[in-house]
């Protein structure tokens, strides 16, 4: 057994859980014990084994080796079901709802044996309103906002009674208010029995929230403790087994205007996206311009208007002067306008292809990788290798598949690959979800180190201790508008909340 005093009490124990997959041991002999009623953390760096280790509890990845007890008996799901059967729910980080169906429909297709629809909406109303997070069952998903969204995930999970609630990065969508609110929801859960356990990069979240961490590294458990008597820091420093390094800013002033866009409106290409109404925002060369947001604002149709993946109905974008408003990504790129887009797999890189493939996809036109029609494999493989040495990919070699990575590890592949290229502009959305502290804190590093040289960058970003760090003006997109910039000097992160959720500004420039 795990020698847990711990074990007695526990709802759910692990003992000795071992996945191994070609090439990595994701997860070796990983064995501790959950409370009923706990919030227990699980920290760990980004391929330190956490997603695999929740998907064994869930169902979805059966161990190599070890056993799990639920409830004092053995327990071994063989697929979702199962795990919900017995107590097990789970909130994903990425929301798997249908835009085109209602909150009822959505929740219904969740469930293994749902009601009659009338008697599932009168639920779904009693639930929601019962945890402070209040759904209107008959409204359709792709009309809601994201914080909306994630509640139809939490009601599905409650709906089902679950003795366990497994949560991965479940903040990352969320204006502080909203947080507060989901905390709320789960102090209430655990105060009924209900145990947590909660995944979050977001260390500050853990220590508010959670009484019991258990810490992975490289697969491994390689401590415990109470995370409300460490620092963020502490924590951190856990995880990596090493000193964090914090990013730095060097004082800088401002170039000349790089990258303009004057009155520019865009409808969205999606029936459910968010249209851009008169969008005005110049970014000077050596600067760091901050764009907040709740997800669903209109991140994806900027960032698609700015790449050239989208085309403006009105209004001009100058880069250097020049107006590069007709023109498409590629020209765009070769002119010095870089982007990394928020969906890591599947926009920004192809999880099918290998990594020297993925730095080709983007990084043909300035690395020069392509010769009269000619792919020149070597100096690819090269490029693809020194991303991964200067950005500490956790991955086999640069044959492996994007897909193979971890969230993270792809995530600084994909920056790197574009900071790399050195861009006159790079815009950046959402650069460091899901990303522990030791790789975030590398992604913004790089970040300001680029526009120490010289570029002008745009980080869209939920996180707001993100942009208060990195950037030097902050403005927030809502509802497909853009709020005048302000100077980040003397901001509080409650007014730009309040930014993001369409309130007043109070801060002037």
């Amino acid at each position: 057994m795990t020698g847990d005093t711990r074990e007695n009490e526990a709802l759910l124990t692990l003992d000795g859980l071992t996945k191994a997959y070609p090439g990595v041991i994701a997860n070796n002999k990983v064995s501790f014990s959950i409370l009923p009623g706990e919030v227990h953390a699980l920290l760990g760096e980004n391929g330190a084994g956490k997603s695999t280790l929740v998907k064994m509890i869930y169902g979805l990845v059966k161990p190599d080796e070890g056993r799990m007890i639920l409830n004092n008996a053995p327990f071994s799901p063989t697929n979702p079901a199962a795990a919900r059967s017995s107590g097990v729910a789970m909130v994903f980080q990425h929301f798997s709802l249908f835009d085109a169906l209602s909150v009822a429909e959505n929740i219904a297709l969740g469930m293994d044996n749902p009601p009659h629809a009338r008697a599932l909406s009168a639920r779904i109303r009693e639930v929601s309103n019962a945890y402070g997070l209040p759904l209107d069952p008959e409204r359709v998903v792709g009309d809601l906002s994201a914080g909306e969204r994630q509640r139809v995930e939490i009601i599905r999970c409650l709906l089902q009674d679950p003795k366990l609630l497994i949560m991965d990065e479940p903040t990352s969508v969320l204006t502080p208010q909203e947080v507060d609110i989901l905390f709320e929801t789960l102090r209430k859960l655990t105060a009924e029995g209900t145990a947590i356990l909660y995944i979050s990069h977001k260390l500050e979240e853990i220590r508010s929230l959670c009484e019991h961490a258990t810490v992975l590294r490289l697969g491994h458990v390689v401590d415990t403790c109470d995370p409300r008597e460490k620092s963020a820091r502490e924590l951190a420093e856990m995880m990596v087994g090493d000193t964090l390094h914090v990013p730095s800013r060097e004082a800088a002033t401002p170039g000349p205007v790089v990258l303009a866009m004057n009155d520019v409106s865009m409808k969205s290409p999606s029936a459910f996206g968010t249209n851009l109404h008169n969008i005005s925002v110049e970014v000077r060369a050596g600067e760091v311009l901050g764009i907040g947001g709740v997800a669903g604002n209109g991140q994806d149709e900027l960032l698609a208007v700015l790449s050239g993946e989208g085309r403006a109905q009105s209004g001009t974008i100058t880069l250097a002067g020049d107006d590069i408003g007709a023109l498409y990504p590629n020209a765009r790129r070769a002119r010095g306008l870089l982007t990394a887009p928020e969906e890591r797999l599947g926009h920004s890189a192809a999880p099918d292809m290998s990594l020297t493939e993925n730095a080709l996809l983007t990084g043909a036109v300035r690395k020069q990788l392509v010769d009269r029609g000619f792919l020149r494999w070597g100096k690819t493989e090269a490029f693809a290798k020194t991303i991964i040495a200067e950005f500490d990919v956790r991955t086999p070699g640069p044959d492996n598949a994007a897909g193979s990575l971890s969230g993270g590890n792809l995530q600084k592949f994909v920056i790197g690959r574009e900071v790399l290229q050195d861009p006159e502009v790079l815009v950046v959305n959402q650069p460091t979800w899901g990303v522990d502290a030791s790789a975030a804190a590398a992604i913004r590093q790089s970040l300001l180190d680029l526009a120490h040289h010289g570029a002008a960058v745009i980080v869209i970003s939920q996180d707001l201790d993100e942009l208060m760090e990195i950037a030097d003006r902050f403005t927030a997109l809502n509802e497909g508008r853009l709020a005048d910039p302000v100077s980040t000097q003397g901001l509080d992160v409650e007014t730009i909340g309040l930014m993001m959720g369409g309130g007043e500004q109070e801060t002037a420039a």
